[in-house]
This record gives C-alpha cells, structure tokens and sequence, in this order.
C-alpha cells in the first residue's frame, strides 16, 4: 500500500512516515501543493493521501480539490493543527474521507488508515462487478485517431462537461459515452442510454420525463423517465439527431434550468445529470434544413469527440482481429483458431462500411466458417459473402 504524506512541516512529515513505514506502508513526501499534485499524476497505484490543510502557496482544500480531477476515488486525510467544526465540514463536503487534528494520536492515524483502505477496496471491486455486469469493453487501437480519443477521455471524463460524440454508424460511439461515464466522478450512479431513433416521437417526451397517471390513454400509473431515473449520474442521448423539436426544446430547458416536467405534470422537478449525447449526422447542415435546434447543438457540444470510421485506421485491425478472436471463442467456449498474416492483409483491404460492428460479425463467421486457421483465402470467400 502507499501513501502520500503532504505537509510543509518537515517534522510532522517525518514523524507520519516513521509511524506508517513501521506499519509496513510505502511512504512518498511532498513539501507543498505543487510537488503533491506531480507525485499524484505520477502514481495512479496511490492508495491514500495524508494532506495538511495550511500550507503556504497552495492549501490543503486547493490540493484536494485539483486531486480530484486527476483521481475522484483518492481519499484523502485532512490534517490540522487549527481545527473546528466548520474547516472538518468543508474538507468533507468537498470530498475528504477523514479529518485528524494536530498534535496527531497514533490510534487515530492508524484507524483512518484502515478505514479509507476499506473504502478504495470496496471502490475498486465495485469498478471490476460493475465493468462485468455492462460489459465495457476496451477501446481497441493504437492509431493516432484512437490514441486522442483515448486522451480525451481521460481529460473531459472527470468535469462535469457535456460532450457530443460523432460518426458513422458501428464506430463504437456508446463505447466512448460508457467510458467517459466510468472514467468520471459519476461512475457509481447510473448509465442510462436513450437510442432517440428507436422511439416514436410521439413517445419520446414520455420516455426522457417521465409521465403522470391519467395523462393519456395509456397512462394507468405515474411513470419517472429516463432524466429521474439517470439522478446523480449520466445520460446518453444516442442518435439525437434523430429526436423531434419539441422534445429538443425540453432537453434545452433541462440543461438551462436543471429541471423536467413529467407529460401531463405542471410540477417542476429538480434533476442532476450529466449528459452525453451521440449522432451519425451532421448537425449543422441539420440545423440550416431546420430539423435541430442551433441553440441546444451549442449547448451540447462543450466537448465534440469524432469517432473515426475503421476505413481511416487500418493499422488498428491486427489488433482489433486477436481481440475479437479472444473475446468470440470465450463467449463460444471454442479454442482459439490460428490467423495468418496474409488473412490480416486482407482484412485491411477491405472497405468495412458498417465499422468495427461489420468487422466482428465477420471475425465471427470466419471462427464458426473456418478450420483451425483462417487464411486469406478464407477472408476472400467469407468475408464479403454479398460481393
């Protein structure tokens, strides 16, 4: 386990270490705000952080309100050596797991040790149960496409910026919507997805707000819609593009105001989610036809991520051809068949219109079609069965 002791008191700092080491705990030291946020960045197998509140330069509060935009799921310690109840309340309101004062008590050093060890524990096992119950699959590739996309990830994922993600169809755009929701601060809360394409609009309205009974035929019990459901975490409007104009105009109410109004309600309710919202079209050549509103793509698009089509990162198909292997024939309980070079080559030739959901459907058949090795001539036979 290690830990991060920061405090411009070298004395504090040297008596801290010598009691956490002699606990068996690998200790890292920081003099001040600066040097605590390098060794944060520096280490993402940090477990907790021991952080005095008065530092000169940058505080304490300062320190962990920046740490968590690097690491949410880092608890920290607060020390002080001037301590009252409204400095404890701040530290724990902006997200502090413990408060200790100063002179430090060694059965209360050690009690915090323990407890936020529990608690970055339970965080991580909930991160792996949560990761196999809705299959987050990885994001393939080494391209310098793939590779920026990555990065925006990490960037934008812990702020609570709205984000708009676009390409064509089978590109992997839910993939980057469930990854930005993992990756943030709200990766506890729920991911709910919305595909707007594939709900009639006289139904959308409902199925976002939510409706009250009676307020139409069908309507024989109050139903919370999908904005009440995603409370305290995401939503993702996949295929906005596709949504009619009076439910865009309630979507742009809920992000001004941070309020919805069930169907057949006149009560407001208040709402916290973030959203992120996905399309196939243009947006702008939509809004001149007068199909989107110019005012919500504005407020939509804080942050664009375009994903790119497979056509434009064959480099990624060595890769994305063994991690689909892997992956079918563990679903399939098969063995794994061998691929040949010659069989990848002809992979990249090929046009891939439907993305990286054509391609697994097709690294699919090749497994089931095959022996225990796919050549090129298989490729050529299979792969494009329709040419």
């Amino acid at each position: 386990m290690k830990i991060l002791i920061v405090d411009d008191e070298k004395s504090i700092c040297r008596a801290l270490m010598e009691i956490l080491e002699y606990e068996g705990y690998e200790v890292l030291l920081a003099e001040n705000g600066k040097q605590a946020l390098s060794v944060i960045k520096e280490n993402v197998n940090l477990d907790l952080v021991f952080c005095d509140i008065k530092m000169s330069g940058m505080d304490g509060i300062e320190v962990l309100e920046k740490s968590q935009e690097i690491n949410g799921d880092l608890p920290f310690v607060m020390i002080s050596g001037h301590a009252d109840i409204e400095t404890a309340v701040e530290c724990i309101k902006k997200g502090a797991y413990d408060f200790l004062e100063k002179p430090l008590d060694l059965n209360r050093i050690l009690i915090a040790v323990r407890n936020a060890t529990d608690k970055t524990t339970l965080l991580k096992e909930t991160k792996k149960l949560r990761k196999k119950i809705f299959k987050t699959g990885d994001i393939i590739g080494e391209s310098p496409a793939i590779k920026k996309i990555k990065e925006m990830i990490d960037r934008v994922a812990p702020t609570e910026a709205r984000v708009l993600i676009t390409g064509s169809n089978g590109t992997g755009k839910e993939l980057v919507a469930r990854w930005l929701h993992e990756k943030s601060l709200r990766a506890s809360a729920p991911f709910v997805e919305v595909n707007c394409a594939a709900i009639p609009s006289e139904l959308i309205e409902s199925e976002l707000f939510g409706h009250e009974k009676g307020s139409f035929t069908s309507a024989i019990k109050q139903h919370k819609g999908k904005f009440e459901q995603a409370e305290n975490g995401t939503i993702f409007l996949d295929e906005i593009g596709d949504m009619s104009l009076s439910a865009q105009a309630k979507v742009l109410r809920v992000l001004q105001e941070n309020k919805i109004s069930r169907v057949g309600g006149d009560k407001s309710i208040d709402v916290n989610v973030r959203i992120f919202a996905a399309t196939n079209k243009n947006l702008p050549e939509e809004i001149a036809k007068g199909n989107f509103r110019e005012d919500l793509y504005h407020r939509l698009s804080v942050i664009i991520i375009n994903v790119p089509p497979l056509s434009e990162r064959i480099e990624d198909i060595p890769l994305l051809t063994k991690h689909f292997i892997n992956v079918i024939c563990a679903e399939q309980n098969s063995p794994e068949p061998e691929i040949e070079n010659t069989a990848i080559d002809e992979l990249q030739k090929l046009s891939w219109t439907g993305n990286v959901r054509e391609f697994r459907n097709v690294i699919e058949r090749l497994i089931i079609l095959c022996n225990k090795k796919i050549t090129a001539n298989d490729v050529k036979l299979f792969a494009m069965p329709l040419n």
